[in-house]
């Protein structure tokens, strides 16, 4: 090491008597050789002064090797590198315009604070330089100055003076100040640097032609910014980038392929200029796949980007993605993909010829997609499918494993599309149970078993063999296995007790895994509690699959595809995803279709989207707690199980569920098998009445008809009720109301603990319902509740939660957490709590919208025992927010016309007639007796919705 140092020291001597010699020549060798010395990593720092001196010289090429000296080493020697500050400002008024490029170049490279304030005057007369050389390197140099200190660059007003270069003669320097602002602006998201407008769209579509690639591709890339004003503007900015595609630099390409793309959005579709631009766009990239292996790559992640936007542009095209025997695996299975994409009845007998000949390569994986793609054929192109089906029956013949995993897998996403139509094929998948070691291909073929047992005679042998190394198998095996057996069991009983018990053991008192166990106790309970409600759960009909189960979620591709050449359209992410710092967050849009435009949803749209127009596949039945409740991040504190379901045709009971462990699981009738036991344990107590109600909340409240007596002014609030009684919830008793107060709606419970141990840590999280209802706070018991012990509670609630149809549609199901445990309760809130304060509609709007609908679409219902007058019924009603817009008498009835605003934007009509001495009131609606499915379900409440 000391020798090292020695002879290091000897050469640093060496040079440094070099670079002072007189000789110019010995000088730029000496230079030459320091630069060499730290390009290899060696220490050359101690030369600093000796080569800053070397400066002061017209040689231009000795100037370059300084200026890059001094770039590497004035970070770690900012002291020193001021020294060079007057040659700086000196070479930037040279006659030799490279020269004074040179000097502003360097001076921006050289990333130190005390230098960057003697940089600005240089850079400002740089700016102006009559050489547009000169001008588009101090272009450049603006952006590195911002990124050092943006404030600096404001104050002197250079960024002015880079929006002036864009109306530059020279296309070059218009290319650099575009790339300066572009760059300034990604940093500053909303400082709108580059104001474009149509002048000035039109000043770099100029440019454009003129520049060198990489200019254009700055432009290109700043005209993908741009919204225009209409189809008119859209198309001529695509008619002057379209001659871009024909470009040698596949980057250049890519930019305009980005901007058409994006101005296509804007073109309508049938104009004839929008076929000629697809037909414009195939050719281009076409000609990228002959290119490289890598840039093959980018080419076709960008290629699957449009295809999934615009599969129309490459659908003559399918043969450039057939695969070729010498690509690498990485564009093969790119290639795999878009054929996919692309498959259509046309072309599909091609499609799978090539797929069937794939199946056949070496090479595992790419094998692998490939029989996996002629699934996605199947299910993409119904027509296709018995031919699909076929060729994976050959493919299953050849007894090559992977490819009989691959097959299997596949075949159950075709049952899953096209149920009872190919099980035929079943037989032969089950000969090959024995060759299955993947756990996906496995769990595909259990589940294949339980799903068609009934077609399978040796089901339960098939299945038992799989239980045999429970414990040995995957989670995604394990959770199979036990849904198969439940199927099983549920269509076969007699047969499969002892089968069904071991697999309910093993997942719930053997098994870790809080999946399969929480799976395994659900199983349990649905089946001991009530086997109807277990066959229509676990043996319910499946939704189809989707056609395209991989597609990119629509408002991503919609980013992707404005960032097409970058890395965010290779990486298929967006920037944000992988770019640390501010920089390359802000999100982009494609504009809006030629016209659609963006419109705000009418009360219509709004009202039945929220709660009419779910789907329906989505929605649990009546009182299914375990739907989206489990969900809920409550986080119980014991380990014990959830709660049994509720569902539709059942009693919640009060025992304890697997209290008679599993014999108490076979022993019952189920869905009326009479070769199962009598009883699937003890019969569960009654529903409470807080839980099916019928009367309340209806109108019959408002009006207070149970008393005859009417209620004080304000809105009706239900008395208290039992929600949740404490044998059901270890202790806890919870009963409650609603209330409408100050124009909030409250959940006004009194918890009372019945236990013998103290409940702290209260939460409480409504599951999706009608109208949004949702928690405004937590839920505050601030102190904890002792043994025996009650408090009052208010809870604000809001509208602005996740909206699903209920039935009835006022059913709140609620999840309540303490210390204990998580409990469950659903209950059933008034209807006039979701009557708004602003429901008064304008007198003219109400006789218009009443005289527009037919006579024969009115639905009358009777309200019976009220003793009220018109007046004391108007002013009751008021004070729930059910406004009297006008009254009318004729013959001696008197005729209320109501309005009501729900919270959601729905409107409520209604005309109410009282007769003098008759105690039974009509209310009349103004839309048909079909639409009462609406409210049924709201507890004989009679209105009827009508949307403005």
């Amino acid at each position: 090491m000391f020798l090292f140092s020695l002879v290091c020291s000897g050469e640093i001597f060496e040079l440094k008597a070099e670079l002072n010699s007189d000789k110019k020549e010995k000088k730029k060798e000496a230079v030459k050789k320091v630069i060499a010395s730290m390009t290899v990593g060696k220490d050359v720092s101690a030369l600093f002064p000796d080569v800053v001196n070397c400066m002061q010289t017209d040689n231009l090429e000795l100037k370059k090797l300084v200026y890059l000296y001094l770039m590497n080493y004035a970070k770690s020697q900012p002291d020193m590198a001021i020294m060079a500050v007057n040659t700086f400002v000196k070479d930037c008024e040279d006659p030799n315009p490279l020269i004074r490029a040179l000097a502003v170049r360097t001076m921006g490279c050289i990333r130190v604070d005390k230098i960057t304030e003697y940089l600005c005057e240089p850079l400002r007369k740089c700016l102006k330089d009559e050489d547009p050389y000169v001008r588009k390197t101090a272009a450049v140099c603006v952006a590195k100055l911002h990124d050092i200190n943006a404030q600096l660059v404001e104050d002197q007003g250079f960024l002015d003076t880079l929006k002036d270069l864009i109306s530059d003669s020279n296309p070059m320097v218009v290319a650099n100040a575009v790339a300066a602002l572009s760059e300034i602006a990604e940093s500053h998201p909303n400082s709108n640097l580059l104001d474009l407008n149509p002048q000035t769209i039109n000043k770099l579509l100029t440019a454009l032609n003129e520049c060198t690639e990489w200019g254009q591709i700055f432009i290109l890339d700043c005209l993908a910014n741009y919204t225009p004003r209409d189809d008119r503007e859209s198309q001529s900015i695509c008619e002057r980038v379209t001659p871009r595609l024909s470009h040698a630099n596949s980057a250049v390409v890519l930019s305009a392929v980005k901007v058409l793309m994006k101005f296509m959005e804007m073109l309508p579709k049938d104009l004839d200029y929008y076929g000629t631009l697809l037909k414009k766009l195939a050719p281009p990239l076409v000609t990228l796949l002959s290119a490289e292996p890598e840039l093959q790559y980018v080419a076709l992640r960008n290629i699957n980007l449009i295809v999934q936007r615009r599969p129309e542009i490459m659908k003559h095209e399918m043969k450039v993605f057939f695969v070729k025997y010498n690509d690498p695996i990485y564009v093969k299975l790119e290639k795999l993909d878009i054929m996919i994409r692309l498959a259509s009845q046309a072309n599909i007998a091609q499609v799978l010829a090539e797929l069937k000949e794939y199946a056949t390569e070496v090479d595992v994986d790419f094998v692998r997609k490939a029989v996996r793609a002629i699934g996605r054929c199947a299910i993409k192109v119904e027509q296709s499918a018995e031919r699909c089906v076929s060729t994976l029956l050959d493919l299953i013949q050849t007894k090559v494993n992977y490819v009989v995993q691959e097959a299997i897998v596949v075949i159950k996403d075709i049952f899953r599309k096209y149920p009872n139509k190919y099980e035929s094929v079943i037989a032969t998948l089950c000969e090959n149970l024995d060759s299955l070691d993947e756990p996906e291909a496995r769990a595909a073929m259990i589940w294949i078993v339980g799903e068609y047992a009934e077609r399978i005679d040796n089901a339960d042998e098939l299945l038992e063999s799989f239980l045999e190394g429970f414990h040995d198998e995957s989670t995604q095996v394990q959770l199979q296995l036990l849904t198969a057996i439940v199927k099983l069991f549920l269509k076969k009983p007699t047969e499969t007790q002892e089968l069904v018990q071991q697999v309910l053991s093993l997942a719930t008192q053997d098994s870790d895994n809080p999946d399969l166990r929480d799976r395994g106790y659900i199983y349990w309970r649905l089946l001991s509690t009530d086997p109807v409600a277990a066959k229509e759960v676990v043996l319910a009909e499946k939704p189809l699959i989707s056609e395209e189960t991989d597609l990119i979620e629509p408002t991503l591709l919609e980013e992707l595809i404005c960032h097409i050449g970058t890395l965010a359209s290779v990486y298929h992410k967006p920037p944000s995803a992988f770019v640390e710092g501010s920089r390359g967050v802000q999100h982009k849009r494609l504009p809006c279709s030629a016209g659609s435009g963006e419109s705000v949803d009418s009360p219509e749209t709004s009202s039945t989207a929220g709660v009419s127009d779910a789907p329906p596949a989505v929605i649990p039945s009546q009182g299914d707690l375990l739907g989206d409740l489990l969900n809920l991040d409550l986080t119980p504190t014991t380990t014990g199980p959830p709660p049994p379901a509720v569902s539709t045709g059942m009693q919640l009971g009060a025992m304890d569920l697997l209290g008679g462990g599993l014999d108490s699981l076979l022993g019952g009738d189920l869905g009326g098998n009479p070769a199962i036991g009598a009883g699937f344990g003890a019969a569960p107590a009654a529903m409470p009445a807080s839980f099916g109600a019928p009367g309340s909340g209806g109108l019959d409240d408002l009006f207070d008809l149970g008393s005859g007596v009417g209620m004080p002014m304000g809105a009706y609030s239900p008395p208290k009720s039992v929600w949740l009684q404490a044998m059901k919830a270890k202790g806890l008793e919870i009963s409650g109301t609603f209330a409408r107060r100050a124009g909030v709606i409250q959940m006004e419970m009194t918890l009372t603990n019945k236990a013998m141990s103290v409940m702290t840590d209260f939460a409480i999280q409504f599951n999706r319902n009608s109208f949004g209802l949702s928690p405004a706070g937590p839920l505050q018991v601030l102190t904890p509740l002792s043994p025996n012990q009650s408090i009052e509670v208010a809870l604000p609630l809001n509208t602005s939660g996740p909206v699903m149809k209920m039935d009835p549609l006022n059913n709140l199901q609620v999840a309540v957490k303490n210390n204990i445990d998580v409990f469950y309760f659903s209950c059933q809130y008034p209807i006039s709590m979701l009557f708004v304060e602003d429901g008064k509609m304008e007198r003219q709007i109400f006789l218009a919208t009443w005289k527009d609908i037919p006579n024969e679409n009115e639905s009358q219902f009777q309200i019976k025992d009220c003793h009220l007058s018109s007046d004391a019924v108007s002013n009751k009603l008021q004070g729930s927010n059910i406004f009297t817009i006008a009254k009318r008498t004729v013959d001696g009835q008197d005729m209320l016309y109501l309005s009501v605003k729900l919270t959601n934007g729905i409107w409520v009509l209604a005309e109410l007639r009282i007769q003098a001495g008759n105690p039974n009131y009509t209310f009349l609606f103004p839309l048909p007796i079909s639409s009462r499915y609406l409210l049924e379900s709201f507890s004989k409440i009679p209105l009827i919705f009508f949307f403005l």
